[in-house]
């Protein structure tokens, strides 16, 4: 015997998991997923993602660098003021038990003239311990801006899936890179020359104490 209201029930059924999976079909994948599906785009944000590492790591080994050359330079400051002052006093004593006329004071230019040169060679180390400071600050300061500029391409391609435009974004990223121009304030005096001219002043110092110790 047929049972119209048993029909009508698995009508509704059937017309229900149509429409379920009708608007299951029809739901949007997230992007990552979109991602997982698309080869290109999979393969490129592994790229970008071992990329990101890489840079991660050369950022630590600037750092690590960095810290050494600001140790070296602390210890050639340290050993420039030992010097100097272990070197004067050394001539006081000296010169305590000679008289003002004697042969010291008048070969009073080769103390004068080691200490001199002795000082020359240490602002150079200075000053080149300072260069490659500089150096390679500027270069952590690059790989920070290429890490930023990778993490905001990353951001975008989860973000989009299959909307990331690979072409139009990946020639914007190469772009980028390639033309990017470091923004340099013209300084006609630095840290680095304020430097030097301490320790150069402080070295014709010591070269007049020199002179003043063993003549005096």
């Amino acid at each position: 015997m047929f049972d119209p209201t048993s029909n009508t029930a698995t009508t509704t059924t059937a017309i229900t998991t149509a429409m379920d999976s009708s608007s299951t079909a029809s739901k949007p994948l997230h992007p990552l997923h979109q991602i997982a599906e698309t080869p290109t785009h999979k393969l490129l944000l592994k790229q970008w993602l071992k990329e990101e590492e890489l840079i991660l790591g050369r950022m630590a080994l600037k750092e690590t660098q960095i810290d050494a050359v600001r140790k070296e330079i602390t210890h050639l400051y340290t050993f420039f003021f030992l010097f100097h002052s272990t070197s004067l006093i050394l001539l006081f004593n000296l010169s305590s038990k000679e008289d003002p006329q004697s042969r010291a004071c008048q070969r009073s230019w080769i103390p004068s003239l080691c200490s001199l040169l002795c000082s020359l060679g240490l602002i150079w180390a200075i000053r080149y311990k300072t260069d490659m400071e500089n150096h390679l600050e500027k270069l952590l300061e690059r790989e920070k801006e290429d890490g930023k500029l990778l993490g905001k391409c990353v951001d975008e391609l989860k973000k989009k899936g299959l909307e990331f435009d690979l072409l139009k974004e990946v020639d914007a990223l190469r772009r980028a890179k390639s033309m990017r121009v470091e923004a340099k304030a013209v300084k006609k005096w630095s840290a680095r020359d304020c430097v030097t001219l301490f320790f150069f002043s402080v070295s014709c110092i010591v070269v007049v104490l020199t002179r003043v110790i063993l003549c005096s």
